[in-house]
């Protein structure tokens, strides 16, 4: 069976060298030890599929401009379905950050780890070493399904949560790329250090739609062809009611839907999220999932390839701005494309199940598993993974993975589960947790607690604006203003990126900062503590200096004109961007200013010398070894006296 797209037209430069590549192979395995401290620009773009991007430290960038060489180095992301992290993983990937990468990890909000500061000449030894230790970086990035999320809870009791785990997984290990190029390049050649596969996905992978369209395409890679999909595809997996996952914002979205026994019938289905976009450019969109129906479990895998499908044969893949598949569910509708997937997979779907609203769990804090033991819940502000004053995370994490093997659990906000905890290492896990400062869920302000950030500058080569640097700050001066205005027991969901592709999804957050320019945000409102709705944007550009000036009006009028019990992401939903706007206009601040504290007035005096004097002042310096100031102040005495 040979490749055979259906959208054959015109495409980009980063199709033809996907199709040019012998399966993801060329050239990262002729460049790989080039002797070059970088991939060229097509290396770049297979090494994505392979978990790795290249990255230059942009602090540096000066020094470049210098003549002095760019710092390259690479970021390294983990594919891990549902968050799952064993623990020897989790020590694996600490030493590697210490020996390899820049000191510290970062959770993603995609359940994966990434490692930054990696040099090219050591990729290959940290993915061996990664693989080794019961992970992969395979699927992490590129233009394949990426890592599917899951509700990190460990619950043993309530088995529509190892539902969503087990399918997590077995939906990743469908999706994954079959033909080999990762092992070939990084582990040469051998497969049999990483787990198998269940049987299922195995005979479901190979069998072909039975539909009028083909699911299959190719004999190597049977659903990606030599082209594999025009962007990337997300997929999380939810439980009903537990919102953990954000899955209005993925591509393909499953909630597990079980009968009055426990067992599992099937999943409502969503389809058509996505996040990314542009600034300036109108055609490029937000968009929240759409129901389009419910599939039995039995035929879930089939359902799961159909709509994979059809993203790889009507995806633009010439535009890649326009190439995520939302842009087809935002163009077709439902109902065409509920008819176009009837020709890859022709039975027509059942009206999805009911469903309770769909809530926010962060799971922090303590909490039984069900089946006697415990799991507690840590915070990871902005996903680092570092130790500094006050805070040794890495630390913590370190010694509770080594002294007690329980795996890790990430999850989808930055955060991390530690589980399968005995009633009698409670204390002592405790006391570790304490001891390195990592704070109680009803210790941590909650506009930290419920805020997000991607890693923007240094890393990102996207980044317009500071991001996961920046938050902190912005928080902090978000809640001074709030306690000014009364609010201080107010808290809502913050999220902040350094570009407009929203990695810390943005878009769904009750007020949000998107870099449009250097120290200058685009702000958006509305979105629910829940995330089930998009945010609207209301300023194109507010500079960070004008913070305070840009969000005094907005919380002044949530306290005046509010209703009872509501967020202030459902009271800018509810009096929209324009009123928001006209208040904003008109407003008269009431609040007296603040004067500065702390400030040494500055009471140096300067008075201006002739070339001649200041010529024989910098010679005395250079002979004396002295300072201007000490120099003058000398003389002066002197001859004043």
């Amino acid at each position: 069976m040979t490749n055979n797209l259906i959208n054959a037209g015109k495409v980009s430069k980063v199709e033809v060298l996907k199709q040019k590549s012998d399966f993801l192979r060329g050239p990262i395995n002729t460049e790989l030890n080039d002797g070059n401290p970088f991939f060229s620009q097509d290396g770049i773009q297979i090494l994505k599929f392979h978990g790795s991007y290249q990255q230059k430290d942009r602090d540096l960038e000066k020094a470049k401009a210098k003549g002095e060489e760019a710092q390259y180095s690479m970021m390294l992301r983990t594919r891990s379905p549902g968050g799952l992290i064993p623990w020897q993983l989790y020590v694996a990937l600490d030493k590697l950050s210490d020996r390899y990468g820049n000191h510290t990890l970062r959770a993603t909000t995609r359940q994966g780890f990434q490692l930054h500061g990696i040099l090219k000449e050591n990729l290959k030894a940290v993915i061996v070493d990664i693989t080794k230790n019961m992970g992969s970086t395979v699927g992490a990035c590129g233009d394949i399904n990426r890592n599917v999320m899951a509700p990190p809870a460990p619950f043993k009791n309530k088995p529509e949560y190892d539902y969503a785990r087990e399918y997590a997984v077995k939906l990743a290990d469908l999706l994954a790329p079959q033909a080999g190029a990762y092992y070939d390049i990084w582990l040469d050649g051998e497969v049999a250090v990483t787990a198998s596969e269940a049987p299922d996905v195995t005979e479901a992978r190979k069998r072909q739609g039975a539909g009028t369209a083909k699911t299959n395409i190719s004999d190597i890679e049977p659903i990606y062809g030599t082209q594999y999909l025009p962007r990337k595809f997300k997929i999380a997996i939810a439980v009903a009611g537990d919102n953990s996952v954000d899955l209005y914002t993925n591509d393909l979205s499953l909630v597990v839907i079980t009968n009055a026994a426990n067992e599992l019938e099937g999943f409502n289905v969503y389809v058509g999220g996505g996040l990314g976009r542009a600034h300036n450019n109108d055609a490029t969109i937000v968009r929240i999932a759409d129901s389009i129906g419910f599939v039995p479990v039995a035929q879930v895998y089939d359902l799961v390839k159909a709509i994979v499908a059809l993203q790889r044969d009507y995806g633009d893949r010439h535009n890649r701005r326009h190439s995520r598949f939302k842009y087809i569910l935002e163009e077709w509708g439902v109902e065409k494309f509920k008819q176009v997937l009837l020709e890859y997979y022709p039975t027509k779907l059942a009206d999805p199940r009911e469903l309770p609203p769909f809530k926010y769990q962060d799971y922090l804090g303590w909490h039984e598993q069900g089946d006697g033991k415990y799991f507690v819940g840590v915070s990871i502000e902005s996903g680092r993974v570092l130790d500094h004053e006050g805070l040794q995370l890495k630390t913590a994490l370190r010694e509770i993975s080594e002294k007690f093997h329980h795996d890790f659990v990430l999850t989808p906000n930055q955060n991390l589960l530690i589980t399968e905890i005995a009633a009698d290492e409670k204390e002592e896990i405790q006391k570790i947790l304490d001891r390195c400062g990592i704070l109680a869920p009803d210790q941590i302000d909650t506009l930290v607690r419920y805020s997000m950030a991607c890693p923007a500058f240094p890393t990102c080569g996207l980044a317009i604006a500071e991001s996961e640097r920046a938050l902190p700050d912005i928080l902090a001066r978000i809640r001074k203003l709030l306690v000014r205005l009364g609010l201080e027991d107010e808290t809502f969901v913050t999220r902040i990126t350094g570009c407009p592709n929203g990695c810390a999804r943005p878009y769904m957050a009750e007020l949000a900062f998107v870099g449009s320019a250097v120290d200058e945000y685009q702000v958006w409102l509305g979105g629910s503590f829940n995330s089930t709705r998009l945010a609207q944007p209301y300023v194109q550009r507010l500079h960070i200096n004008n913070l305070e000036k840009g969000l005094e009006p907005l919380f002044f009028y949530f306290k005046k004109d509010r209703v009872e019990d509501e967020s202030f992401g459902d009271f800018c939903d509810r009096k929209g961007i324009e009123d928001l706007r006209q208040f904003a206009e008109t407003y008269v601040s009431e609040l007296p200013e603040e004067k500065a504290k702390g400030k040494r007035r500055d009471v140096r005096h300067r008075v201006t010398l002739s070339a001649k004097s200041f010529e024989l002042l910098k010679k005395a310096v250079e002979e004396q070894g002295s300072s201007m100031k000490d120099i003058v102040e000398a003389a002066l005495e002197k001859y004043l006296a």
